[in-house]
């Protein structure tokens, strides 16, 4: 199976419990950072960052690693990668776990509330988030940013923005979860890739629309979504709509993190699917 992290930045992504449990389980866990973000490189042209190159470099990992068919697990991005995915290689997938979803095609959305995690800041964390954005430097990188992301690129190196990009979300975790005040230990994640994040959010926009093709493919899903999830519960539902062999289960007392606030349920949850 291959675990999909990095990508659009999601709180607490990287290595965790559940990849040691399926570990130890037998399983064959393939630890996958997208390019452009956590443990892989960079790219020197930031523009090519888009989502057909992610299922692209998603597909040369499963011919290296010489499976035929593979299972999926992603969570916010990563899911909505997996489904992209498996619109595009339906033949090359067994089963996906899709925790936390981020939305199944962006235009469908556009005019839709989404849910945002900045809205559920507290005035500490909302100060901090203020205090991070002040700097002139990232003011008029900010506005080069939207006219040419080749220059911005130039001018705020990865190896500059990336760190800082690391801060902003160091104050996410507990805005994602049921109670956006507690504090949370320390969280399993690897270095996020800003340029990766902004470019790919923003190519979602433009991609066609993965749902004809989902339709048709019977591939068994497990559809994740924390009770209390910042997200629009339809996000979620929709790939329970879509996907004619998804199950779409709803964890009680959990946000966005689920393994974070409800780990037992969680990976009894995911395990008890993998083994079905």
């Amino acid at each position: 199976m291959i675990v999909l992290h990095g990508g659009p930045g999601t709180p607490g992504d990287g290595p965790d419990p559940l990849e040691q449990l399926l570990t130890r389980q037998r399983y064959d866990v393939w630890s996958y950072d997208q390019l452009g973000s956590g443990r892989s490189g960079r790219l020197a042209d930031p523009t090519g960052y888009t989502v057909a190159r992610q299922v692209a470099d998603l597909e040369a990992v499963r011919e290296r690693i010489g499976a035929d068919r593979v299972v999926l697990l992603g969570a916010s991005w990563g899911a909505t990668l997996a489904a992209e995915y498996l619109a595009e290689h339906p033949e090359h997938v067994s089963r996906m776990v899709l925790t936390s979803p981020g939305v199944l095609w962006a235009p469908a959305w556009q005019d839709r509330q989404k849910g945002d995690i900045w809205d559920r800041l507290t005035d500490e964390q909302q100060r901090r988030l203020d205090e991070l954005e002040a700097s002139p430097r990232l003011l008029a990188w900010s506005l080069l940013m939207e006219a040419n992301p080749r220059a911005a690129h130039v001018l705020v190196p990865d190896a500059e923005l990336d760190p800082v990009f690391a801060k902003l979300l160091d104050i996410a975790p507990p805005p994602a979860t049921c109670h956006p005040g507690r504090p949370l230990g320390d969280l399993p994640g690897s270095l996020p890739g800003f340029y990766s994040n902004q470019l790919i959010t923003a190519d979602q926009s433009k991609v066609s629309d993965p749902r004809p093709a989902l339709c048709r493919v019977h591939v068994p899903v497990l559809v994740l979504r924390g009770g209390c999830d910042y997200k629009n519960p339809g996000i979620a539902r929709e790939y329970a709509d879509v996907l004619p062999g998804a199950r779409l289960v709803t964890v009680p007392g959990a946000g966005h993190l689920i393994d974070v606030e409800q780990p037992t349920v969680y990976r009894r949850t995911v395990t008890r699917f993998l083994a079905d």
